[in-house]
C-alpha cells in the first residue's frame, strides 16, 4: 500500500490509530534514518498502529537563518519517495514558517503530536530538540509522556566502522568526489535529477560522443571531474559517463553537467533524467585539443564499462 502524504496539518481530520511517530529533517534519508524508520514501522506493527514520519519543508535553517545556506542532499520530492520506499504508512510534511517555529515545545507535543496525530510512541535520536528556541528535549518528552500516556523510544546513533553517519558527512563526501564512500552511508548511489537542455553540441560534432546537458533540479553537485554513472530514463536504466566542470580544453569557463549515455541515440531534449554516480574516474584536465580529448573520452568509456559491469 502506498504511503499517504499529508502536506498540511489542516488535512488531518482525526487522530491516527496508535500512531508511532518520528520527527526530523531527514536530509538524504541515509542508513541512519532508515534504521530509525524501521524501528517506527516495527513498533507500529506490534501495536496494530500507524507509522508516521513528520518532516518540514522548507528546511528550518532556511527559514530561521537566512545567512546559512547549504545544499540539500535530497529535495522534497526525492525525500518523500525514499521515505515511502521504506514502508512508512504516513508522511506528514509540515510547511515550516517562523510562526510554526514559535510554537512552544509543550504546545507542539500536546496539541499537534498527541491531540491531532494521536501519538502513542515517539522514536527520536538521543540529541533531539524541538519547539520554540529548541526548548524541548528528551527530558521534556519523557515528562509529558508520563502525563499524556505516550512512550519515548531513544534511537542510538548508527555508525559505519568508526564513522558516525550524518547528513553533513555525506554532503562533504559528495563535494569531495568520494561517491563510493557516500553511497555506503546513503545505502544507495548518490543521485541528481534534471532536465536535458541544449548545449553547444561539441560532444557529437567535435568529439564523436554526444552528451545530454543537464539543467539540475538538485542543489548538491559532486566535485568536478569524470564519473561512471547509470542513467534512469522512462523507467529504464542505462550506463553512462558524466563530466562535471568547466570544459577547460575549450576555455569557455561555463559550468556544466554533461552525460554521455552509452549505446543510446534517442532525442531526450526537455525530458527529465536521473543520474546515479557510481565512481569518480578522474579530475577535469585541459587537453591540447579536441582529438586528444576524444582519445581520453574513449578510455574513460572503456573504464566506465568495466566498473558498471559489476554494479
Amino acid at each position: 500500500m502506498a504511503m499517504k502524504i499529508i502536506k498540511d496539518l489542516g488535512e488531518i481530520s482525526k487522530p491516527f490509530k496508535n500512531a508511532v511517530v518520528t520527527i526530523g529533517n531527514f536530509d538524504g534519508v541515509h542508513i541512519g534514518h532508515q534504521a530509525l524508520f524501521r524501528q517506527v514501522i516495527e513498533k507500529a506493527r506490534a501495536a496494530g498502529g500507524t507509522s508516521v514520519v513528520m518532516t518540514f519543508e522548507p528546511h528550518p535553517i532556511r527559514v530561521l537563518n537566512c545567512h546559512k545556506h547549504f545544499p540539500l542532499i535530497t529535495l522534497y520530492e526525492q525525500k518523500a519517495e525514499l521515505i515511502g520506499a521504506t514502508g512508512i504508512d504516513t508522511l506528514v510534511c509540515v510547511p515550516f514558517t517562523r510562526e510554526f517555529a514559535a510554537i512552544p515545545a509543550r504546545t507542539f507535543v500536546k496539541e499537534i503530536l498527541c491531540d491531532l496525530i494521536g501519538m502513542k510512541s515517539v522514536v527520536v535520536g538521543e540529541d533531539y530538540s524541538f519547539g520554540k528556541k529548541r526548548e524541548g528535549n528528551i527530558s521534556l518528552l519523557k515528562e509529558m509522556g508520563r502525563t499524556y500516556g505516550f512512550e519515548v523510544i531513544i534511537s542510538g546513533w548508527i555508525e559505519l566502522g568508526a564513522r558516525r553517519i550524518s547528513s553533513s558527512e555525506i554532503r562533504n563526501l559528495v563535494r569531495d568526489g568520494q561517491l563510493e564512500e557516500a553511497s555506503k552511508l546513503l545505502g544507495r548511489h548518490y543521485q541528481v535529477r534534471g532536465s536535458v537542455i541544449r548545449g553547444r553540441d561539441r560532444g557529437g560534432r567535435l568529439l564523436g560522443c554526444p552528451t545530454a546537458n543537464l539543467k539540475l533540479y538538485d542543489e548538491l553537485c559532486p566535485k568536478g571531474g569524470v564519473y561512471a554513472v547509470t542513467v534512469e530514463y522512462q523507467e529504464t536504466v542505462y550506463e553512462g559517463v558524466a563530466n562535471i566542470g568547466y570544459s577547460p580544453t575549450f576555455n569557455n569557463g561555463e559550468f556544466s553537467v554533461e552525460v554521455h549515455i552509452l549505446d543510446f541515440s534517442e532525442n531526450i531534449y526537455d525530458r527529465p533524467i536521473r543520474v546515479n554516480f557510481i565512481q569518480r574516474l578522474r579530475g577535469e584536465k585541459k587537453f591540447p585539443g579536441p582529438d586528444a580529448l576524444a582519445a581520453q573520452i574513449k578510455l574513460d568509456i572503456e573504464k566506465a564499462r568495466k566498473i558498471l559491469s559489476s554494479v
